[in-house]
C-alpha cells in the first residue's frame, strides 16, 4: 500500500504552485525515492540526480497531470523512467524498450534451493546477511529489479507497480514471480554455506 500520507496532499495546491504543498510532497517521498535509485543504479551520486529530476520534473508537469492515478504512482513512474534512463546513458547498447521488455518463459524456476527456515533468526537478520540480500537485489536485471523494489520493498500494490511502469497486472506478477525465483536461488548458495557451519557445530 502506497504511504497513506500521500493521500493528504492537496492537488489543487501543488498545481496552484503552493511551494509549501509542494515541499510537503517532496518531504514525503524523498526516502522512497532516494531508496529506488540507489538499488537501481547502485551509486549515491545517481539516486540524487533521480531524486532532483523526478521533482524538476513533477514541478514541470503539475499542471499536466490528470490525476487518473495517484500522486505517490506518478511520482514513482517518473523516477522509475529516470533510474531507466540513467542505466541507458551507462549502457547504450540497451534501449528502454529492452528494460521494459518482458523476458521468454525461461528459466523460471532456480537450480537451487534451501530450506532457510533452519538457520537461526540472527543469521538471517545479520549484517552480513542483509548486506548479501542488497547484492542479490542488485545482481537482478533491471526489468525485474525495479518490480521489486516498488512491490516488495517499498511495499505498492500490483495495481499500483503496474500503473507506474506502464506494464499489466499479469506482467508485473510475471516479472515479481521471477525476481523473488533469481534472488532463492542467488542466497541459497550463501545460507547453504551457513547451514553447514550450523550443522558442523551440532
Amino acid at each position: 500500500m502506497i504511504n497513506p500520507t500521500s493521500q493528504e496532499l492537496s492537488l489543487e495546491k501543488l498545481r496552484a504552485g503552493d511551494r509549501a504543498e509542494f515541499a510537503r510532497m517532496v518531504d514525503t517521498f524523498s526516502s522512497p525515492i532516494y531508496r529506488l535509485g540507489l538499488r537501481m543504479l547502485g551509486n549515491s551520486q545517481d539516486a540524487e540526480d533521480v531524486l532532483q529530476n523526478t521533482f524538476l520534473n513533477a514541478l514541470t508537469h503539475l499542471p499536466e497531470f490528470e490525476a487518473r492515478s495517484s500522486i505517490a504512482t506518478w511520482l514513482y513512474r517518473i523516477a522509475a523512467n529516470e533510474a531507466l534512463m540513467s542505466i541507458r546513458r551507462k549502457k547504450p547498447e540497451v534501449t528502454l524498450e529492452d528494460l521494459r521488455a518482458d523476458d521468454p518463459d525461461t528459466e523460471l524456476i532456480p537450480a537451487a534451493f534451501v530450506d532457510w527456515s533452519a538457520l537461526p533468526e540472527k543469521e538471517l537478520l545479520s549484517e552480513e546477511g542483509r548486506k548479501n540480500l542488497e547484492a542479490a537485489i542488485a545482481s537482478l536485471p533491471e526489468n525485474l529489479r525495479l518490480v521489486l523494489i516498488l512491490r516488495d520493498i517499498e511495499g505498492i500494490s500490483i495495481k499500483e507497480t503496474a500503473e507506474a511502469l506502464g506494464l499489466t497486472d499479469t506482467n508485473v506478477k510475471t516479472r515479481l514471480l521471477r525476481a523473488r525465483l533469481h534472488l532463492r536461488e542467488r542466497l541459497s548458495t550463501y545460507y547453504s554455506e551457513h547451514l553447514i557451519h550450523e550443522e558442523r557445530n551440532d
